[in-house]
C-alpha cells in the first residue's frame, strides 16, 4: 500500500485526474508564453495550496521568469473562507514596473484574492493577469477577473494537487471530494 492510497480512504470521489491535470497545464503554459510572447514574467504564487501548481505550471511556461511567493490567509482551519485576509509573507522583491502572473490555487469567495489584487495593484506593476487551477462560481461574493483557468468547479470541498484540509491532503495527486464526515 502507497502513502497515497492511504490517505484515499477520506476522499469521496476523484473529481480531477492527475492526467487532467497534467494536461491542462499543458494547455495553460501555451497559453501564457504565448501572451507574454518577448516579454520577462514574475510569478507571485499564492502559498500554500498553489505550491505544486505553480511549480508545474513555470515548467511548461517558455519564457525568462521569476518566482516570488506570497502568504495569505482566510481559511484557518474552516472549510469555508472566514472572509478576513491576513498576509502572511509578503513579496521578497519589488514587482513595480513588471508583468505579474498572480498563481494561486482555488478561487472560493473571491476576498482573498481581490484582497491581493488590490494591494499589489498599488505596487504598479506594467501588468497583472491571475491564473487559477480551481474556479468556484457559484461561491463568489468578490467579482475577481480570472485570465487563465485550470478547472471550474462545483460547490465541492476539494483536496489535492496542493489544495488541503486543515493542512493534511495537499500531497494527492488528483483533486478529490472529502467525504462528508471528514470535512
Amino acid at each position: 500500500m502507497s502513502n497515497i492510497d492511504y490517505l484515499d480512504y477520506r476522499i469521496d470521489k476523484v473529481l480531477i485526474t492527475e492526467e487532467q491535470i497534467k494536461e491542462r497545464i499543458k494547455e495553460l503554459g501555451k497559453q501564457i508564453t504565448k501572451d507574454f510572447k518577448g516579454k520577462e514574467l514574475t510569478v507571485v504564487s499564492i502559498l500554500r495550496g498553489s505550491f505544486l501548481f505553480t511549480a508545474d505550471l513555470c515548467r511548461s511556461i517558455d519564457l525568462d521568469q521569476k518566482l516570488d511567493f506570497m502568504a495569505v490567509s482566510s481559511y484557518g482551519n474552516a472549510t469555508k473562507s472566514s472572509g478576513v485576509v491576513k498576509v502572511e509573507k509578503d513579496l521578497a522583491e519589488s514587482i513595480t514596473g513588471k508583468n505579474v502572473l498572480i498563481i494561486e490555487d482555488i478561487i472560493d469567495t473571491g476576498l482573498t484574492l481581490s484582497h491581493v489584487l488590490k494591494l499589489l495593484k498599488t505596487r504598479e506593476p506594467a501588468s497583472i493577469k491571475i491564473c487559477v487551477l480551481c474556479n468556484k462560481p457559484s461561491n463568489l461574493q468578490q467579482h475577481v477577473s480570472v485570465d487563465y483557468c485550470g478547472f471550474t468547479i462545483g460547490d465541492e470541498f476539494v483536496v489535492g494537487y496542493g489544495l488541503d484540509h486543515k493542512g493534511y491532503l495537499r500531497n494527492l495527486p488528483y483533486i478529490g471530494i472529502v467525504k462528508p464526515e471528514y470535512q
